[in-house]
This record gives C-alpha cells, structure tokens and sequence, in this order.
C-alpha cells in the first residue's frame, strides 16, 4: 500500500473491498439455470417449510441482550481454548475404520471416508466477515494451516454466509488440483475468486455428483444466503449427504429443523456420522437455526427415528454469532444424547476420531467457561427426545 492509498475517501476502499469480498452475483447460463429450478418461485430461492430469515421481536430488546456486559462476557471462552495441534502423524496414516473425522472449529470438518478426503465448508480466516478489520473474531487458532492439511479430493460448501464461504481460504484452495461441490449458484462466488468452472460440480437440490468413486448429494435445508445487504436470495443453501463405498456420512450446513430429515435419512441413510448444526440458536431467529435439542432430533430423524452412528456437533465453540453462552452448545448437546442414548463425540478442535473407535467424551468446555445454567433440563418423568423425535414437539417454546 502507498502513502496515496491512504487519501482514498473511506466510501471508495469499502466499495473496492466489497468487489472482492462479496463476491459475484450469478448471471448468464448459471442464471438461467436458476431460474429452471422448482425451487426457484417468485424470483426467489425457497425454503422446504416456510421460515423467517430476519430476526423476530423487538430489536431493541435483543440489542439489550446482545450488548449487556455480562451477557457479552458468558459468550466467550474465560481461557485458552483446549485446541489439539493436529500434525502430520495424525492424519498420515488411513484411518483403521475407514472413516475419520477432524472437526477443525465451526463447521469445517475434514472426513476421510473409503480412502478419499473430503473437506466441509473449510473457513481458516481471522474474521466471519467481509471486512478485515470488523465482525466476528475467531475464538481459537485454526489447528493446522491449510498448507499442512494436504491434498483434498474434494471441498463442499453448504452455502455462501461469511461463516462457511471464506474468501481466503477459498483462494487459497483454488490453488491447489481440489475440485468443488457446491450448491446452485454459489459457484459465481468461486468463479470471482479463481476457481475453474472445470472443477466446480454446482448442484440443486437432490443432485448428485460423483468425485473420486464417492456420490456427494445437495439436499433439503432451511436456511437463506447473501453477502451482502442486498440479498436477493439467488444461490442455494444445502445440507449434504456423502457416500462411499463403505460408508455414509452427512453434514447439515446451516439450517432449521424441519420434518424433511426423515426423507433425507430414507433415501441417503442410514449414516455412520452425523455432523450437526447446534450452536448459534436464538429465539430471535428459530426457523434458520437448530438447538442442540433440535439438533439431536434432527440426528434421529435421519437415522430412522433411532439412535445410531455418532453425532457431531458443529457450528459453535469457533466465532461468537447468537445470545448463548458460549459452552451451551456442548453442555446441552451432551445432556440431549445421553436423553437419547445416542453416541455424541466432543473432540477438541482438530482431534481426530474415528466414528466406530473410541470416541472422544470429555467435556473439555466446562474449564474453559462461566458456570452454564441449564434452562433445557425437564423433569423427571418427561418425554425422552428419542420418543418425542417421532412425534411433535415445540421445542422453541420449551426453552
């Protein structure tokens, strides 16, 4: 940068920013291809059920909640986060099982299934954000560089919020031979940032790609996209159901609950894992984001309505997004899969596991945070949520 850079008007180095962090919107053939969809209507991605994508209530009120001192102080960790330095001797050798998991903080997760690795909304940058200097701040280190993760046959992306679609980390991987999977639309924004259409599988919902003998589909979620304040709801958002030869695994993006995980699991499932979306919930916003009861539900849902495989939980712990305490996630989950009789595993960011080996089971929050009320916590004698998976269940209003 050049001293005459600084005398740039502030407007002008936003606008220039904004070039190259929101990325592109789709036109052309990807637009028209849009427009074919049938979850296209009204000019508009739609969602399985209807759900409100703006935060409900009064604004002011949830300003209250946000910003209150000590509210703030309960969203964040009062220590080091316990992040396992994940080396090349963990992830040399294939895994024994043939499936291994390395959660790496939020939603990006590394699987190893059937020989092929396969990384899931990989976001290795400082900030959730367009801006450098602005939004949210990563909460503990990236376990690894990207350089030392090696070669990845695969990188899926559930769609385009700056929490899942990282632009660093994006170009970063448009720079090695990986290939893309990612949901209808969003393939503008990789485009924009170097990334071959030649390597990209764009994908509408119930589509199938097929990468190194492993089917990746782009299935149901509940959620909305947009980078920018002019969100016109023109790229998809996704969960995805992934099979190897051997093994199925599944990774839910971001969405709400909704009773389309008992079609997904019928036709994709049963899985061996789960990687489930459980934290950044809110009152504010239920119809776009899971609690961990919801999210447990949402598990069972997909393995036909009984516990099996193993979940694991994702999107919390890395970037502080909603009102919660920053270890509600972890503690609620773990209560709701013991509720269940469901295996959960709590890995420490990038600490490799392997679903059918030990899992790891620590509560490794708890030395890290402010006591956790448990607001969840019904009494003796209620419903268990493997009962109240097959039935209905208000789970927003129990809270």
């Amino acid at each position: 940068m050049t001293g005459a850079d600084y005398l740039l008007p502030f407007r002008t180095k936003l606008r220039s920013m904004r070039t190259e962090s929101f990325g592109a919107d789709p036109a052309g053939a990807r637009m028209e291809r849009i427009r074919r969809s049938p979850h296209f209507v009204d000019g508009v991605f739609q969602n399985p059920v209807g759900a409100r994508t703006r935060p409900s209530g009064s604004t002011v009120e949830f300003a209250k909640i946000y910003f209150h001192k000590e509210q703030r102080a309960r969203r964040t960790p009062t220590g080091t986060v316990p992040v396992h330095a994940t080396t090349l001797a963990d992830l040399a050798a294939p895994p024994a099982t043939g499936l291994r998991l390395t959660w790496m903080g939020h939603s990006s997760v590394l699987a190893e299934i059937d020989g092929r690795r396969i990384l899931f909304d990989p976001v290795w940058g400082e900030r959730c954000s367009p801006f450098p200097f602005a939004g949210p701040k990563r909460l503990h280190p990236a376990p690894l560089s990207l350089a030392a993760l090696g070669p990845v046959d695969v990188v899926v992306i559930s769609h385009d919020h700056y929490d899942h679609l990282d632009l660093p980390t994006i170009r970063a991987l448009a720079g090695t031979d990986t290939v893309f999977a990612v949901p209808l639309g969003v393939g503008a924004h990789l485009e924009r940032w170097g990334v071959p259409p030649s390597r990209m599988h764009e994908l509408d919902w119930n589509e199938t790609a097929t990468v190194a003998g492993i089917s990746l589909t782009a299935t149901p979620a509940r959620h909305f996209c947009g980078r920018g304040l002019r969100n016109q709801q023109h790229t998809l958002w996704a969960s995805w159901a992934v099979a190897g030869p051997e093994h199925r695994i599944y990774h839910s993006g971001d969405t709400g609950y909704f009773p389309g995980f008992r079609d997904i699991g019928a036709e994709h499932g049963p899985f061996d894992a789960t990687m489930i979306q459980i934290g950044a919930y809110s009152e504010y916003w239920p119809d776009i984001h899971m609690t961990p009861a919801e999210g447990m539900r949402a598990h069972l849902d997909l393995q036909g309505g009984r516990p099996h495989g193993v979940l694991l939980p994702i999107h919390w712990g890395t970037f502080n997004l909603a009102p919660h305490p920053w270890a509600e996630p972890g503690e609620w989950t773990k209560d709701a899969g013991e509720e269940a009789g469901q295996a959960v595993a709590f890995p420490r960011p990038g600490e490799p596991f392997e679903p059918a080996g030990k899992l790891p089971a620590e509560a490794w929050w708890r030395a890290v945070s402010q006591p956790i009320a448990h607001p969840w916590r019904r009494p003796r004698g209620a419903e268990s949520v493997a009962e109240t998976s097959r039935g209905d269940m208000d789970l927003a209003g129990e809270r």
